[in-house]
């Protein structure tokens, strides 16, 4: 969250010191997700050769897959193994915005336990990958055996004791 308010700022200060700029200019500020949580700005994207589109889509594979956070490593490594061979420069700079966002947060979103920002929701990336999410949990998990949107997924530790029918110890 502190990397959000301090994107936000950054965002506010961007909007105030562009009085002289045109609309069009301020587009790529207001529309670029990366900007909100990267500190280095975003990467260029060069497809012009073979070469450089090689390092690009192994690299974002490498990203896609290495997050530390298993859940999703497996999610968006399968999902960026899949698709990244079929996308143009607008979706490669989408990803990037997508894997520039925390990943409590990213979850979160993808699972639907939160909605995500309206900046995030626009993403076509960040859609895909989350019909993708949303279209495996339906099919295979109950919407029983789920936390109801909006809500966490992890329960506390003795959230079935002392209910009708369930432990008198223990967690489960």
């Amino acid at each position: 969250m502190a990397t959000l308010r301090r994107s936000l700022l950054r965002l506010r200060q961007t909007l105030m010191l562009s009085d002289t700029r045109s609309p069009v200019s301020l587009r790529s500020h207001v529309g670029s997700i990366s900007r909100f949580y990267s500190g280095h700005g975003s990467v260029d994207v060069d497809l012009s050769d073979e070469e450089s589109k090689r390092r690009l889509h192994n690299r974002l594979l490498y990203r896609s897959r290495q997050r530390g956070f298993l859940e999703l490593d497996l999610v968006l490594g399968a999902w960026v193994e899949e698709n990244i061979r079929a996308m143009d420069q607008l979706h490669i700079r989408a990803l990037m915005d997508v894997l520039d966002l925390e990943n409590p947060d990213l979850w979160k979103w993808l699972t639907g336990q939160e909605q995500p920002p309206e900046a995030v929701k626009i993403n076509p990336v960040f859609c895909a990958i989350q019909s993708k999410v949303m279209s495996n949990l339906n099919s295979h998990a109950a919407p029983e055996t789920r936390a109801n949107p909006g809500q966490p997924w992890v329960r506390g530790w003795d959230d079935k004791k002392g209910v009708e029918g369930g432990p008198t110890y223990g967690n489960q």
